[in-house]
This record gives C-alpha cells, structure tokens and sequence, in this order.
C-alpha cells in the first residue's frame, strides 16, 4: 500500500536538495578562479579548433602510443604559444587542438611532423627548378648542373660562409626555409603557375574509421618508390644519372605544392627534395643524424648577415656524430632537411666540435621562433593533414552565445505559460523546479570545466534546451497521473501518494531511455555532437534528483496544507477531474445502493 503524503517527510528531502546545492556553489566559489562562469567553447568566446587526421605510410591504423605522443607533443607545441585555456585531446584517431581568443592562427601550423634530419648532399647532383612560365633559369653564380656551389647553397644571394655564420657553426646558407615551411602553414590559394594540377592528396577526405585513404597511401608509397630508390647513389657514393633525372622530374617544387613524403621519408635511404625556397632539387645521402639528438633551440638575429637564424645544440651523442662529420667532409655541404624540405644546405668550412650549429634560411622572425619551438619540443612519431580548421571571432562567439540564451529563455518561457494555463498552481511548483533543476544544472557545468575540461558549446546548448522537455514531461506524468486518481473519486491529499507510486515508473522508464541515447549517442559520435550527448544525458540524470527531491515533496506539502486557497483543487487545476470524480463515486454509491436493496 502507498504512503500517505503524511508520512513522506517533504521536509527532509527539500533539506537534501538545498544542501546538494550549497555544496555545489561552495565548490563553485571556493575552487578554481572563484568565479561562476562555466567553461566555454570556442564557438561561443571565439577561437580556433583543429583538427589534425593522423597519416601512416602503409594507410593503415596509427597505433594508440603514437597518437598519445603525438598528442603530448603538440600539447607543449601549443604550451608554448603562452595562451591559457588551450587544449589537446584525441578524438579517435584525430588530434583536436583548441585555442581560445584571438590567438590561434599559429595553431593551424602546429600539426607540423618537424621531422628533422640531416643529410649529406649528393655532388653533381643539384638542378635548379624552372618555373613553368619561363625557360628562363633564375639568375646564379656558377654552374647548377655540374656541382654544388661552394657558397653553401645554390643561390648567388647566399653571402660567403665565413661571413654569415660564427666560426664555430656552418656556413649560412641559402636554405630554403621560408619557401619550405611558409606554403604549408599559408590559406591563401596557389599562384597561377602551381595550382594548375592540385595534389589530390591534400583534398581527400580522411576516411570514417580514422585510417589514411587508399590513395594518400599509395602516393606515398609511389614516391618513396622513384625519390627514394637505394639505387640512387651507386655503390662508389656516385649519382644514379638516369634514375636521378627521374626522380627529379618526378617532384614538384612550387610554394603550394603537397608532398606526399612529408613526415614520412625512410631516413635510411636517399631523398630527392627541393630546397632554396622551391628553386633547387636536390639529391641527398641517406641521414646520417636524427633531430632527437638536439638537445635545445632557439631563434636569434644575426647581425652579420641581416637575418633571422635558429640556434641548435646538439646532444653528447649528437655533438659526437656531428664533429665526425664535419671533420671528414670539409668543403661539402651538408643539408638540414625538415619534413622533406631542404631548410639550409651549407658548405662546411671548419670541423665544428663543440655541437652548437646554426640554421639560416631567409627567415622571418616569427618562421625563425615557430622552427625553434618546432625542434625543441620534438618532432612528431606520425604525420598529420589538417582535415578542419575553423576559426571563430569572439564577437561571433559572443553573439552565438547570445542567440542561445534567448532560445533557451523561449523555450522556457513557453513551458511556463503552458503550466500556468493548464495546471495553474501546480504549474507554479513546475517553473520553481525548473528554475532549482537550471541551478543545478550551471553548477555542475562549473564544476565540470574546472574538473574535467568540459566546455560548453552550441550543441550542449541545444542539448540543455531539450532537456527542458524532458524535465518539464516528467512533471506532465506526475500531475496527469493524479488527474487519473481523483477522477477515480480519490481526493487530492490521498491521490498523491498513489500517483507518485504510478507515475515514478514511467518517469524512470522515460529518463532510461533518453539516458540510453544519449550515452550511445556519445560514444559512436566525434566532435560537437558529443558536446550535445553529454549536456542532456548529464540533464536527465539531474531531472530524476529535481523530480524525487523536489517536485515530489512540494505537491506532497500542498496537498496536506492546512490553507484554503492552496489545497483548493480548482486552484490546482484539478477542478473539472474532481467533478468527475464526484459523479463516477456517486454513481457507484448508487449503483452498490441498488445491488443492497436488490
């Protein structure tokens, strides 16, 4: 048998309820920044979000170790841009990098391998690149085709090496850096003489399951076949004429042009790259010192020259290999090659001992400190494509979040009027329950950002919305479910305890259900939709609290109240029910009078 509303204590459950909620706000103003602001996405405070999709030679599944260095990696990539609030997470087997506010274009060249090698350059093997509009060489000293300048690289705009470097590093030499890295961290559209034929590779979409596309796979494969051959360089360290010229015409050096080797180059065997700004091709020796072996780097004006360069220092191991080399290979050069690109190939005038080196290439100084931090954070285990990139300002995102406030005070608004009209004083509990459920639902939005990073966006928005319905359908059952019982001729104080024990099935059942989708939901979805799975699963389980602590022991106080007005059902909106009741119980009482005296 049901408990009377007597004997259900409201009190207490109104205490419990009031007292989640104090420790909650003490939380939200003793903890964090003390302040109640839950943590925004960037669609709402403006920012940029990337998303980065993991690339493997072979096209198959990047493993679940290298996706979390790569994730660390690119966390203190990002760590050193110096804005608070970015983020890293791995969403599968994408890597989703969000800064917030204004400061987020550089985030768009973290995804950057930086795989850094260095290479000895191949003699009688340089060719300069003809621009496809001219068969017109661009201005040289020397001879391109017959062997490789001693001025450290190909262009005659490289200064001598003994007056572009410390006598303790290589020569300066005109190195292609800002050609090689400025194209693939620039949005603007190829020019007319190298966007004829895009690299389809760069327009794939990545596949569903997170795997490289076939055709990504295949490129790469394709390229690492001809520019990668071992028979490049024959057996007496000699140039493989015939298969040299191919790999080189097979290579496309233009500022926009997508090289499908980039981050994925074997380091034991030759390469054919270009360098000097995309003018030059050049054919390498396979590398005979990793990047893991810098130790720090860093970006520095040089006032010999007029240029931006970055300064390595090399590892114990590194210094050693590094002293080796450039002790036996005096007057050759030598080709710093990052991402397949060739940064700077200088000539090498001293044995360098003491490990600290210098890269040149026509820098700017932001390409110089975006290199520098590159290298010292290290270079990433996979290569990435950047598959989204967008980019939000915060007065978009101020006004996104405005439109959502008004949509949610709409929603709730139309509740309210509709409770009011049909419901009238219960209706009164259901926009107080709204109101404490939307109190509770902001704290732990709080807490949330502070705990676990959640940030709230667009998608939890339309999600909390919804979940007005829900909480607000939970009431629906519950005085529905009363009607039923006071027009089976109960009274109002003795419907409600049988009503509750009828309608909380349902309630549960409801919020089951919309809990189950929502958890499903989440788990099979990526991106914002997650953001809407977690607000109103998160929101449903907060309606059963409002429902059992709140909206439950209030009715349950109205109707054992001692006041006219309140316990007064057609104040309730319960008056045309009880009238049937009234009638159904008379009808009864006659009918059973009948039957008596019959």
């Amino acid at each position: 048998m049901a408990s009377s509303a007597g004997h259900l204590r409201p009190g207490r459950y109104l205490a419990f309820f009031a007292l989640i909620v104090i420790v909650l706000y003490a939380l939200v103003f003793l903890t964090g920044n003390h302040k109640p602001t839950p943590k925004l996405g960037i669609d709402l405070q403006g920012g940029t979000r990337v998303t980065l999709t993991a690339r493997t030679p072979d096209g198959g599944q990047p493993t679940r170790e290298s996706l979390n260095q790569a994730r660390q990696i690119i966390e203190r990539r990002v760590n050193g841009i110096g804005v608070s609030g970015t983020e890293v997470l791995l969403d599968g087997n994408n890597v989703v990098i969000t800064v917030p506010g204004e400061q987020g274009d550089q985030a768009k060249n973290l995804g950057k391998t930086a795989k850094l090698g260095f290479r000895k350059v191949v003699a009688n093997a340089t060719q300069p690149v003809v621009p496809p509009q001219t068969t017109t060489p661009p201005p040289a000293t020397g001879t391109p085709t017959s062997g490789a300048p001693t001025s450290g690289a190909p262009s005659s705009s490289a200064p001598p090496a003994s007056s572009s470097a410390p006598p303790s590093s290589p020569a300066a030499g005109g190195g292609g850096a800002a050609g090689a890295l400025a194209p693939q961290q620039s949005t603007t559209p190829a020019p007319p003489s190298s966007s004829a034929t895009p690299p389809p590779s760069s327009q794939a979409p990545a596949p569903s399951d997170g795997s490289v596309d076939a055709q990504t796979a295949q490129e790469i494969q394709a390229a690492k076949a001809v520019r990668q051959n071992k028979d490049l360089i024959g057996a007496d360290g000699q140039p493989n004429q015939e298969l040299v010229a191919k790999a080189m015409a097979s290579l496309t050096c233009a500022p926009n042009a997508k090289d499908p080797l980039e981050g994925n180059d074997d380091p034991k065997l030759p390469l054919v790259a270009c360098g000097d700004h995309d003018t030059y091709k050049y054919l390498l020796e396979p590398e005979f010192l990793p990047g893991t072996e810098i130790a720090d780097a860093n970006s520095s004006y040089n006032t010999q020259n007029g240029q931006w360069v970055v300064n390595l220092s090399f590892k114990s191991e590194g210094t050693k290999i590094w002293a080796d080399f450039t002790t036996k290979n005096v007057n050759q050069q030598a080709a710093f090659v990052l991402d397949t690109q060739v940064v700077s190939a200088p000539n090498i005038q001293v044995a360098i001992v003491d490990g600290n080196t210098q890269i040149t290439g026509k820098f700017t100084q932001a390409e110089a400190k975006d290199l520098s931090d590159i290298l010292k954070y290290g270079s990433l285990p996979l290569s990435f494509a950047s598959s989204d990139a967008t980019t939000v300002s915060a007065t978009l995102g101020l006004a996104s979040l405005q439109a959502g406030l008004i949509a949610g005070g709409i929603g709730l608004l139309v509740v309210f009027i509709y409770c009011l009209f049909y419901y009238r004083l219960l209706g009164v509990l259901t926009i107080l329950s709204l109101a404490l459920s939307g109190a509770l639902v902001f704290a732990v939005l709080v807490l949330l950002g502070r705990w676990i990073g959640y940030t709230l966006d667009l998608a939890g928005i339309a999600g909390l919305i919804i979940a007005i319905g829900i909480t607000a359908d939970s009431f629906v059952i519950y005085f529905e479910r009363l009607k039923d019982e006071i027009r089976e001729g109960r009274t109002f104080r003795s419907a409600v305890p049988r009503g509750w024990v009828r309608a909380r099935r349902t309630i549960l059942a409801s919020d089951a259900v919309s809990f189950l989708a929502a958890a499903i939901l989440y788990v099979i979805a990526v991106g914002d939709v997650q953001g809407f799975a977690f607000t109103l699963g998160m929101s449903t389980v907060l309606d059963l609290v409002v429902v059992y602590l709140v909206t439950h022991p209030l009715v349950a106080m109205v109707s054992t109240s001692k006041n006219a007005f309140l316990s007064n059902p057609r104040h309730l909106g319960l008056g045309a029910v009880q009238q049937v009741g009234s009638q159904r119980k008379k009808s009864t009482s006659v009918g059973r009078a009948n039957v008596k005296e019959a």
